[in-house]
């Protein structure tokens, strides 16, 4: 019976893991602004529902909205002028600029549909507009990029076949976790030097320096310290590795 029981076990793990697999491979189509193909089962305007509905939290938990209004419109200027003067432009996601009252915190990041944020902490860090450019190209480009919702499909795919693997095998789970988990971090990585090179392209387009984004990787470089993460074991790249494909970003883009 045990071995009858284990068959059965393992048929309907492998059919779990093979659901997750065409699941994930039906959602392939072409994104129009960067020309690839990627996995994403969410339609723009799902992605921008979800980045607004989850702005108030995330305010929230940096502190609320820094009371600066000076700064919050010249975040907005830099913004807006990245957007209308790059592919941006031609996109349907509603793009608001927050800069969040949290001084500790050096950080920026995007939510599905064009809500990007800054913290008052990277924010002062920051010596020229060019760099407040500089992040906030690079946070666009996560959203026109669509990167929140591709990793929101590839975590999908991850989880089904940890399911189908733990179904399927006594122990196997665990093992099947790590590999998930390494593999979402790669697409990570890369997720980060793709919105690196997106954000030189809008930078150039909109008339700002964009070597001064290479200012920004030494901030924060400065700001992660001596003893930092190996680059593998981080969903980020290096900052000084990244120094390098900005430059490649920029002889690419002619400037």
């Amino acid at each position: 019976m045990r071995g009858g029981s284990g068959k059965i076990r393992l048929f309907i793990g492998l059919a779990i893991v093979a659901f997750a697999i065409l699941k994930y491979c039906s959602s392939a189509e072409t994104n129009h602004y960067t020309g690839e193909t990627q996995y994403v089962d969410l339609t723009t305007d799902q992605e921008i529902a979800m980045g607004l509905s989850a702005a108030p939290s995330m305010i929230q938990e940096y502190g609320g909205l820094h009371p600066d209004q000076n700064a919050q419109a010249q975040l907005d200027r830099v913004g807006n002028k990245l957007v209308n003067s790059s592919v941006g432009k031609n996109t349907e996601y509603q793009y608001d600029f927050h800069l969040l009252a949290d001084d500790r915190t050096i950080n920026a990041f995007a939510l599905p549909g064009g809500q990007c944020f800054i913290t008052a902490a990277l924010y002062s860090q920051l010596e020229n507009e060019d760099q407040l450019a500089g992040v906030m190209g690079h946070e666009i480009g996560h959203v026109i990029a669509r990167h929140s919702a591709e990793r929101m499909s590839q975590q999908g795919l991850a989880q089904g076949v940890i399911t189908g693997v733990s179904v399927g095998t006594d122990g196997g789970g665990e093992a099947a976790a790590s590999i998930a988990q390494m593999l979402t971090m790669k697409y990570g990585r890369d997720d980060e030097l793709q919105s690196d090179d997106l954000g030189v392209k809008m930078m150039i387009d909109a008339g700002y320096d964009p070597y001064e984004m290479i200012g920004v990787m030494e901030i924060l470089k400065n700001a992660a310290g001596p003893n930092r993460a190996p680059e593998f074991q981080s969903t980020h790249p290096d900052p000084e590795n990244r120094v390098e494909r900005i430059k490649e970003a920029i002889r690419k883009y002619g400037k």
